[in-house]
C-alpha cells in the first residue's frame, strides 16, 4: 500500500485509509436513520486485522457512530495490533446531549473523555470537529474551538481536525480554526474541491486532506441495478438516489467503461472511482469504507495514481 506524508502532520499514512462509519451499525438520531445495516462486529474486526496486515494504517471513526459502538470495536484490537501502528482519527461534534446546540464544551468534553475509553487509548493522533455548524452568527465557534485545542494541550490528541459534508463551508471556516487536516465529501459526481478554494488552500499550507464518501455510499459501484430498500437504521434509506432509475442505469453503463477502459487492474471500477481522486492530492488520501476481509483485500490493491489522461477521462465520464 502506497502512503503519503499527511501534510503538515508529518504522518505517514495509507493512501487508502480506512472509514469505519458502518462498523457503528444500524442506527437512528430522533427518526432519522444515521447508521449502516447488516454490519456485524466479527466482519468489522476481521477487517481491521486485514488492514493492518495489508499496511492500511490509517483508521477513522466518530464517537456518533453507532453510539461509540464503532470505536469500541477499534479498541477490541490493540490486544493484537500494536497502537502505534495506526494513525487513528474520531471525531466530535454531532451529539448534542442534553444541549440545544452542538459543540457545548461540557459535551465536548464528556464525549472525548469516553471516545478514549471506547477506543481504549490515552490519546489519538487526530481530533475532528465533526461539522461547521457554528450556531446563528457562528455563537458556538470560539469553544469549539478552544474546548479542542484543549484536548491538545492535554496530550488527549496530537492533532485537529475540521470537517463537514461542504468544502465551501470548511472554507469559511479554515483559516479561523487553522486544523491540521480537513476532511471533505469528495466523489466523482460530488466534486468542489477545487471549485471552493480548498485544493489551492490545502496546496498552499500545506495541510492533510482525507476524503469520505469516494464511492457515494457504495451506489457509483454499479452494485445497485434497481432501485432498493434498506433496513431499518440505514442512513442509505434518506438517499434519494437509490431510487433513481435513470441514474442507476447511467452508473451502471459507466461501471461497463471502466471495466473497458482498466481491464488490466484486478478492482478496474474501484480504480476509476477511487484512483482518480487521488491524482491532485499530494498531502492526502481517501477514507475508503471496508466492511469485510474481501472488501479491504480488494482496497488494497488501489492507490496507484492515474495518468492524467485517464483521471480527464473519468471527469469527464461522470459530468457530461
Amino acid at each position: 500500500m502506497n502512503r503519503t506524508l499527511l501534510g503538515r502532520t508529518g504522518a505517514s499514512v495509507s493512501v487508502i485509509s480506512l472509514g469505519t462509519w458502518s462498523y457503528g451499525g444500524p442506527s437512528t438520531a430522533g427518526n432519522v436513520a444515521v447508521g449502516w445495516g447488516g454490519q456485524y462486529d466479527d466482519d468489522s474486526k476481521s477487517a481491521l486485522a486485514k488492514a493492518w496486515e495489508l499496511g492500511i494504517n490509517h483508521w477513522d471513526t466518530a464517537d456518533v457512530y453507532g453510539n461509540g459502538r464503532s470505536e469500541s470495536v477499534i479498541g477490541t484490537m490493540w490486544g493484537t495490533i500494536p497502537r502505534d501502528d495506526i494513525f487513528l482519527a474520531t471525531k466530535v461534534g454531532w451529539d448534542q446531549g442534553p444541549y440545544k446546540h452542538w459543540y457545548h464544551p461540557d459535551h465536548m468534553r464528556n464525549n472525548m473523555e469516553q471516545s478514549l475509553k471506547n477506543l481504549k487509548t490515552d490519546c489519538v493522533d487526530l481530533m475532528y470537529l465533526h461539522h461547521c455548524n457554528f450556531g446563528k452568527k457562528e455563537k458556538y465557534l470560539d469553544d469549539a474551538l478552544e474546548m479542542v485545542r484543549r484536548f491538545q494541550d492535554e496530550g488527549k490528541t496530537r492533532f485537529i481536525g475540521l470537517s463537514d459534508w461542504s468544502s465551501e463551508k470548511i472554507m469559511d471556516f479554515i483559516i479561523r480554526c487553522d486544523p491540521d487536516v480537513v476532511q471533505p465529501l469528495r466523489n466523482v459526481v460530488d466534486d468542489t474541491y477545487e471549485s471552493s478554494g480548498l485544493k489551492n488552500y490545502i496546496d498552499t499550507h500545506n495541510l492533510g486532506i482525507c476524503f469520505f464518501s469516494p464511492l457515494k455510499h457504495g451506489l457509483l459501484t454499479g452494485k445497485y441495478t434497481e432501485p432498493v430498500t434498506f433496513t431499518n437504521g440505514d442512513h442509505r434509506s434518506g438517499v434519494k438516489e437509490f431510487q433513481d432509475t435513470t441514474l442507476l442505469k447511467i452508473i451502471l453503463s459507466n461501471k461497463t467503461l471502466l471495466e473497458q477502459r482498466f481491464f488490466n487492474h484486478p478492482n478496474p471500477v474501484l480504480h476509476g472511482l477511487v484512483d482518480s481522486l487521488l491524482f491532485d492530492v499530494p498531502t492526502g488520501c481517501v477514507l475508503l469504507g471496508q466492511r469485510n476481509v474481501q472488501q479491504v483485500q480488494a482496497a488494497s490493491t488501489l492507490g496507484k495514481l492515474l495518468t492524467a489522461e485517464d483521471a480527464e477521462w473519468i471527469k469527464v465520464l461522470y459530468n457530461s
